[in-house]
């Protein structure tokens, strides 16, 4: 009995350490069980028959039990093992971490003070997504962290995944980079103040909303015609590490999208064809791409337009033949435009400026800018990064001068991008589209009716 004793003991002294350092989650199971017991109680017993009318009978059976010794051993081996998920501070220290994740162990803490690998947690921008597994004493076993990888051209199709082990009693540290995987989630808004603060009632990601005022760019003017009480539905791509959605502001393509502006509907859907060059079409099939983007830039404001205006340096009245769009220093700008570069350089009060030919009559300019990434005579498409937003040559602040000149002559860029030429979908893909539209159709009516019931999708 003595060894049944000391069994029996260390159980319940396991099972005490347990209680006392999580308290409320076995307070919730054991709550949980009981409302289990209840709920079957419920369902059964008003279908088994009256006590009373059963016969009764004396049923005698020998049951020879396990070795009780055996079972106690099996239970005081069983590790139980943990998980806790948080995401990192900027504030944070390895102590502040651990101690937010329940991790009671001062040698891992200095694991992840002293190593050089291990030291990464807490390195650079907070957000990770970290997940650890600890024993029942709140010893680390294993700390997993998932983050933006520090590789630009990675971003939106890889993460790092940073790995603590505890692998025969010493802690090692890995760090690798896996692939992003995509899921589609839906969502819908309606414009109260702007088209990221209705993204973000409805929480969509603000790269979706970039994504949206781009594609509907020829339809709507975001930055004068936005109403309140427009509406939008859209399906987008959520990216995930090892399944778990990502808190890193990335997003996929959107992939369907509905936008009601002043009452008139302006839909889009993602299409790759058979050549494997994708875009947005109507659900009538006609092209959302025209020759011109509307915008330069992604998303910005536009601090002068084309028209006459006070000159800020020359303090008179002048002709402004292009448009100014306000953006912090450092801003993507991208061509409206395929084309070939004219000139990359600088140019007196324009200070960097790249001009970019689009046929015999059209060409584009940038100027101001504090980066320029392409050379005189490349070839450019429309969309591509030529350089960054700047306040180069004559500029009170950063911002971008975009020019559209016809013959030479500059005209309102906001009314050739409206103009412009719709590049049509190729007969032959008509049918694949129209069976692809059929279903993001009914699927972004599913969102619709989801966000009138004042739901979030998912």
């Amino acid at each position: 009995m003595d060894s049944l004793d000391r069994a029996l003991a260390a159980a319940a002294t396991r099972t005490a350490r347990f209680v006392s350092a999580h308290p409320r989650g076995l307070s919730a199971a054991v709550m949980l069980s009981l409302a289990g017991f209840g709920v079957t109680a419920f369902g059964i017993a008003p279908m088994a028959p009256d006590a009373s009318d059963i016969p009764k009978r004396l049923v005698t059976e020998s049951v020879t039990p396990d070795e009780i010794q055996s079972q106690l051993d099996a239970l005081a081996e069983h590790e139980l093992q943990l998980y806790r998920t948080d995401l990192t501070r900027t504030s944070d220290t390895v102590d502040s971490l651990l101690k937010r994740l329940n991790v009671s162990d001062a040698a891992a803490a200095q694991f992840l003070r002293t190593d050089a690998t291990g030291r990464k947690l807490l390195e650079g921008r907070g957000g990770k997504m970290v997940r650890v597994q600890t024993d029942e004493t709140g010893t680390l076993t294993e700390l997993i962290a998932r983050y933006a990888p520090s590789n630009p051209d990675q971003l939106g199709t890889h993460f790092n995944r940073l790995t603590v082990r505890l692998i025969g009693g010493k802690l090692m540290a890995m760090i690798e980079t896996a692939p992003l995987a995509a899921q589609v989630r839906m969502g819908s808004g309606t414009i109260h103040s702007s088209l990221f603060a209705a993204t973000d009632e409805a929480r969509i990601p603000d790269n979706v909303a970039t994504q949206l005022a781009d594609v509907f760019s020829t339809d709507v003017d975001f930055r004068r015609q936005l109403q309140k009480g427009d509406t939008f539905s859209v399906l987008y791509e959520a990216l995930t590490a090892d399944g778990e959605p990502i808190t890193w502001g990335v997003a996929g393509r959107v992939l369907a999208a509905d936008f009601v502006n002043n009452g008139k509907t302006y839909s889009a859907v993602w299409f790759k064809g058979a050549e494997g060059k994708g875009g947005y079409y109507g659900f009538d099939g006609q092209s959302k791409k025209r020759a011109f983007l509307a915008s330069p830039m992604e998303f910005s404001r536009v601090t002068s337009g084309f028209a006459m205006r006070m000159h800020p340096i020359l303090n008179s009245w002048k002709q402004h033949k292009g448009v100014d769009y306000g953006a912090p220093a450092g801003t993507p700008i991208r061509a409206v435009g395929d084309g070939t570069v004219d000139f990359a350089g600088w140019q007196n009060g324009y200070g960097n400026v790249v001009e970019i030919r689009h046929s015999a009559q059209r060409s584009t300019l940038y100027a101001h800018m504090s980066r320029i990434d392409v050379k005189r005579g490349a070839h450019v498409e429309q969309g591509q990064r030529i350089g960054a937003v700047g306040a180069t040559g004559w500029a009170t602040g950063p911002h971008l001068h975009f020019e559209v000149k016809v013959s030479g002559v500059q005209q309102d860029p906001m009314i050739m991008a409206k103009a412009s030429e719709v590049i049509e979908l190729a007969p032959a893909q008509k049918a694949a589209f129209a069976q692809l539209a059929g279903s993001l159709r009914s699927q972004l009516e599913v969102a619709e009716s989801v966000a009138r019931s004042g739901a979030y999708a998912e």
